[in-house]
C-alpha cells in the first residue's frame, strides 16, 4: 500500500509542477482561438438576414458566387494534377539543383500576392514575333480574304503571348479566348498560389510514407507506375484531402494577383474576393459584409466537411 502511495506521489507532484507550463500555453492558445471567432462574429453585427437574402437576389452576387466555386473547383483539380508527380518526384529523389526547384517551388508562397499578379500580366505582354501561316488561318476561319501584301507591309511586327493565344483559341475552336482580364486569368492567378500549397503538402505527405511497400512491390513483379498506383498513392488520400481543401480554401479567397491580372469587372472577372472589394469602393458596407461572410460559410463547410471525412476514414482504416 504504501509503496502504491509513494508511485502515485510522484506522478501528483510532477503533474502539479506542469500546470505553470500548460497554463502559459492554454492562455496564448485561448487568446488567439478567441480572437478568431470574435473577428468572424463581429461580422455578423453589421448586417441582418434579411440583408443577406437580398444580396443573394442580386445577379451580381450569384454570379461571382457561381464563378468563384466553378474556378476554385477548377483550380484545385488542377493543382492536385501538378502537385501529386512534384511532391512525389521531390520526396522520392535527390538529383542536381534539388535545392534550387525546391526554393522556387516557394515562390509563390512568399511573394506578396500582388507581385504574382503584376508578374502573370507582364508575362502575357512579352512580345513575340508573328506567323503569317497562323494570320491566314485567322483570316479564313473569320471568313476574311488574307491580304498577303498588305502583311508583307508590316513584315517584322510582334504580337503579345495574349494575342497569340486569341488567334490559336480562333483557329481550334472558332471563338477567339483570350487569357488576360478573362475568367481564364481568375483560373491561372489562382492555380500559381493555391498550387504551390498543395506541393509542399503532397511532399510532406510522401515522405511520411515509407519507401519499403514501394520496393516491396517492385520486387514482387510490379513497375514503377503500378506500384504508385496501386500501394502508394491509396495511402496518401488524406494527404490529398489536405491538399484539395487547402488549395480550393486558398483560390476561394485569392484576390491581389486576380485584382491585377483579371481586373474586377462586373458579370465578367467578378468572385466574390472582388465582390467585397467593388462594394466598399461605392460604399455599400453591408454588401461587402454580406459576400464575405459568404465566403466564410464556404470555407467553413469545406474545412468540417473535410476534417469529417478525414476523421471517418481514419477510423475505419
Amino acid at each position: 500500500m504504501s509503496a502504491s502511495n509513494s508511485e502515485e506521489a510522484p506522478r501528483t507532484w510532477k503533474s502539479r509542477s506542469d500546470l505553470p507550463f500548460y497554463a502559459v500555453f492554454v492562455a496564448v492558445s485561448a487568446v488567439y482561438i478567441l480572437l478568431i471567432v470574435a473577428m468572424l462574429a463581429a461580422e455578423t453585427t453589421y448586417t441582418t438576414p434579411g440583408h443577406i437574402m437580398r444580396s443573394f437576389q442580386k445577379p451580381e452576387i450569384r454570379y461571382a458566387i457561381w464563378l468563384s466555386l466553378v474556378s476554385c473547383a477548377i483550380t484545385t483539380v488542377l493543382s492536385l494534377w501538378v502537385s501529386v508527380p512534384i511532391g512525389y518526384l521531390m520526396s522520392r529523389h535527390q538529383f542536381p539543383g534539388k535545392t534550387l526547384i525546391d526554393a522556387i517551388l516557394d515562390i509563390p508562397i512568399v511573394l506578396p500576392p500582388l507581385v504574382i499578379g503584376l508578374c502573370l500580366l507582364i508575362l502575357f505582354q512579352i512580345q513575340l514575333p508573328e506567323f503569317e501561316w497562323l494570320n491566314e488561318m485567322v483570316a479564313a476561319k473569320s471568313g476574311i480574304v488574307y491580304d498577303k501584301a498588305a502583311a508583307a507591309a508590316v513584315a517584322g511586327q510582334t504580337q503579345s503571348l495574349d494575342e497569340l493565344i486569341r488567334k490559336i483559341t480562333k483557329v481550334l475552336f472558332g471563338r477567339a479566348i483570350g487569357v488576360t482580364y478573362e475568367i481564364p486569368s481568375i483560373i491561372l492567378a489562382q492555380f500559381m498560389v493555391a498550387c504551390a500549397f498543395a506541393v509542399r503538402t503532397m511532399r510532406v505527405t510522401f515522405d511520411q510514407i515509407g519507401p519499403r511497400y514501394e520496393q516491396v512491390a517492385l520486387t514482387l513483379g510490379c513497375n514503377r507506375g503500378q506500384a504508385f498506383w496501386r500501394v502508394v498513392f491509396p495511402q496518401a488520400y488524406r494527404g490529398l484531402l489536405a491538399a484539395a481543401t487547402l488549395a480550393w480554401a486558398r483560390s476561394l479567397g485569392e484576390f491581389g494577383p486576380i485584382l491585377i491580372f483579371s481586373g474586377a469587372t462586373r458579370m465578367k472577372t467578378e468572385v466574390l474576393p472582388t465582390t467585397v472589394f467593388l462594394e466598399l469602393t461605392v460604399g455599400n458596407i453591408e454588401g461587402a459584409v454580406a459576400a464575405s461572410l459568404i465566403m466564410v460559410v464556404s470555407a467553413l463547410i469545406v474545412l468540417v466537411i473535410a476534417r469529417m471525412f478525414g476523421l471517418t476514414r481514419s477510423a475505419a482504416i
